[in-house]
This record gives C-alpha cells, structure tokens and sequence, in this order.
C-alpha cells in the first residue's frame, strides 16, 4: 500500500535539508578549525584536493547551484547546465585567497543562503528545471544533491584533516 504525505509531511523533509547544509557547514568549520594556512593547503597525497580546495569547491558549487534554484523559482522550467569544475575560473579565483578567507566566505554564504532556502514555499521547492543528465529535476532535487555531493567532499576533508592531529570537539 503506497504512503500518504501531507504538504506538511513534504516541507518537513525540505526542513531537514536545510538543517543537513547548517550542519555541513558546522561540519567544516570543525575539520578546518585550528590550522594554520600552510597545514589547510597542503596537498597530503599529490593528486587529491587540500582542505582549502575542497573548502573552495563546495563553496563555489554552493554559488552555481545558488543560481541555479534562484532560475527554477523565478523561471519557466528552465535549462540547467552541467558545472564543470575543470573549467572554472571562479574556482581558481577563490584558491588565491587565504584559506581562512575561504572559509569564513563559504560559512557565511552558508548561513545566508540556508535562511533564503528555509523560506521558500512548498510549491517553490517543486519548481522544476531541465537537467541534461537527470530527467526529474527541481529544486528539492537540486537540494538534496547538493547535500549528498557535499557530505562526500566533507568525509574527504576528515580524511586529509587526520595527519595533523586530534579533531576539536
């Protein structure tokens, strides 16, 4: 027998999404916290991202998707393009920053953009857009991918965070 949801039972789960990206960004903030510019840009293997880089990265993909959800509220289903980190020089842009810049920038557009998102109508977060690899695509989507993408980045910055001693509580 299929499950019934009330529109409320449907905003709950947009309410635990924004509760997951507050927590990922406390999560950051924790992994980061106590080290010194060199320690958060040292590369511990040579072909995997430092801190400051995966700090960058989920910063600047929280940007493209930031705009992508500002286009599916305001819009008529519209195209969504692939993000392309290979190719993008706003990332490189953030990488020239000091790592403590970085992530104070990403903690704080966090926060704001976490209140922007817990505003947002049940219906918004069911506006669609077009996803050239996924075929139901809307904003609640957009959302929880965002979470998931993320939390893979952060499990990797606990990993390069262990070197460098004990995690602050």
């Amino acid at each position: 027998m299929p499950e019934h949801h009330t529109h409320s039972d449907k905003h709950e789960a947009h309410r635990r999404l924004i509760a997951r990206l507050r927590q990922q960004a406390d999560d950051v903030s924790r992994i980061t916290a106590g080290l010194d510019e060199a320690s958060l840009a040292q590369r511990i293997a040579p072909e995997k991202w430092s801190l400051k880089e995966l700090v960058c990265h989920l910063h600047r993909v929280q940007e493209v998707f930031e705009r992508r959800v500002e286009s599916m509220v305001a819009g008529e289903n519209p195209a969504i393009t692939s993000y392309m980190p290979d190719a993008d020089t706003e990332f490189e842009s953030m990488l020239s920053r000091p790592a403590k810049d970085s992530i104070a920038a990403f903690l704080e557009s966090r926060e704001r953009l976490a209140g922007q998102w817990e505003e947002l109508s049940p219906a918004e977060w069911h506006s669609p857009g077009r996803h050239p690899d996924f075929p139901h695509y809307d904003v609640h989507f957009q959302i929880e991918y965002m979470v998931r993408h993320e939390a893979h980045h952060i499990y990797q910055m606990y990993q390069r965070r262990v070197p460098f001693g004990k995690l602050p509580h």
